[in-house]
């Protein structure tokens, strides 16, 4: 930061360590690109997310400005990606520059709600033709925000103390195929994947409340056979029933678990919105497993949109017990680093709230397990493996024992040698999907 005087600019002293600290604001982290002076960029950013628009106008007084603008509080040359400007972006492609900046908005703004902060750090500024690219990279969020948002109810002990599974990593599925199961066919997968051991089971995103197995059916199918299997054991495999829908309906659409015995429910976060979660954290009763379907549609590109790190925060303080992080070596785009580093960033501490349970998934299977024990370092993992499972060569059953071997392997320190010579279940994976990891 240097001296020059802009609009929106923070004062050129120890604004940025005050910044952070002070409980009064919240610091926006972007990454942004311009062909136009950084510092003005930063300041248009500022201004139009705040009490500025393309002209001063009369009543927006220094005083005023003062008490509600948003500032710049720091700004940090980064190399440029290479990625092509946005649309619409104005300026000379030759001069781009690329920067890390920091913003921070007055929480009298907006008060500690998380529908208008993402108002103020996240709105028309994805539209601002100076920026050839935005991306909201980072936010550091007052105490206010705790005390009005309680945050997830179960989180990491809650769920290890309602799947009785103290310790070790909670391995699931996602039923498959993820449609057109009748609900009868459901319960007899349900019931194979009970009786291997498994710790959890999830309807998948798509599967909400569609005529061809609505979600009163599948409860009335699969919580008799989740009964039967914890009389018999003792021990209840945890379902998360998929109950996203209009906002209206969830309520409705928990109760309707809750009361057949059920102890989890699934919320498609991006489809509900993160008030629709708030909403349904209010009521819930049980653990909400937190999808975050749709959510490439705002991150994938490194120009424009949110990173997991900003993301997640949000969606932890709207009362998600569980949230999905994605996997190493998955079948989608992001690199094994930015998975680590969103499952990092879930178990980082957030405002001293109850710490969400970090949920992998996409392309997971048995051989994953000592290379993602050895780069998280914890077994404090819910570990999804849909096809890993269910396309095992011997059956669902077999897959869930290969799970389990492996991550029990990992977890006691053994070798991916070792643990292939002591499960025959887990050999057999390697045929399906190839050499291990790790």
């Amino acid at each position: 930061m240097t001296e020059t005087t802009l609009p929106h600019q923070a004062p050129a002293t120890s604004a940025g360590a005050v910044a952070e600290a002070d409980p009064q604001y919240v610091v926006a982290t972007y990454h942004i690109e311009t062909s136009l002076d950084l510092q003005r960029a930063a300041a248009v950013l500022a201004g139009e997310q705040s009490t500025g628009t393309f002209v001063r106008v009369a009543r927006e007084s220094d005083e005023l400005r003062s008490r509600f603008a948003a500032q710049v509080v720091d700004l940090e040359e980064i190399p440029l990606t290479g990625s092509s400007p946005l649309p619409g972006a104005v300026g000379d492609p030759a001069k781009r520059r690329r920067a890390k900046l920091r913003i921070r908005f007055p929480l009298a703004n907006f008060g500690p709600s998380l529908p208008n902060l993402q108002a103020a750090v996240a709105g028309n500024l994805f539209e601002i033709k100076e920026l050839a690219a935005i991306k909201l990279m980072d936010l550091d969020l007052p105490p206010a925000f705790a005390e009005r948002y309680p945050g997830p109810a179960f989180g990491i002990e809650g769920t290890r103390r309602l799947m009785s599974r103290p310790s070790g990593a909670l391995l699931g599925t996602i039923v498959k195929p993820s449609i057109g199961l009748s609900p009868a066919d459901l319960a007899e997968v349900v019931a194979e994947l009970a009786g291997a051991g498994v710790d959890f089971i999830k309807d998948d995103e798509l599967q909400g409340n569609g005529p061809s197995a609505p979600l009163a059916e599948r409860v009335r199918a699969v919580m008799p056979v989740l009964r039967r299997h914890a009389d018999r054991t003792g021990v209840m495999p945890m379902y998360a029933f998929n109950i996203t829908d209009d906002i209206g309906r969830l309520e409705a659409n928990h109760d309707l678990v809750v009361e057949a015995g059920g102890t989890c429910v699934m919320a498609c976060i991006n489809m509900v919105g993160l008030a629709g979660v708030e909403f349904l954290r209010r009521h819930a009763t049980v653990p909400i497993h937190g999808h975050r379907a749709m959510f490439g549609s705002i991150s994938r590109s490194d120009q424009l949109g949110f990173s997991f790190r900003a993301w997640q925060k949000m969606a932890r303080l709207s009362g998600v017990d569980h949230l999905h992080t994605n996997g190493i070596s998955n079948k989608f785009y992001e690199s094994d680093a930015e998975v680590l580093d969103s499952i990092a960033a879930v178990r980082e501490p957030l405002l001293g709230q109850t710490a969400t349970l970090p949920v992998l998934s996409s392309g997971q299977w048995a051989g994953l397990a000592h290379a993602t024990y050895a780069a998280t370092g914890t077994d404090d993992l819910l570990v999804l493996a849909g096809g890993g499972i269910h396309g095992h060569p011997d059956g669902p059953a077999a897959g869930v024992r290969s799970m389990r071997a492996a991550w029990d392997s990992a977890a006691r320190g053994e070798t991916t040698a070792t643990a292939l010579a002591a499960s025959v279940d887990l050999r057999r994976a390697t045929e399906m999907f190839g050499a291990p990891r790790g």
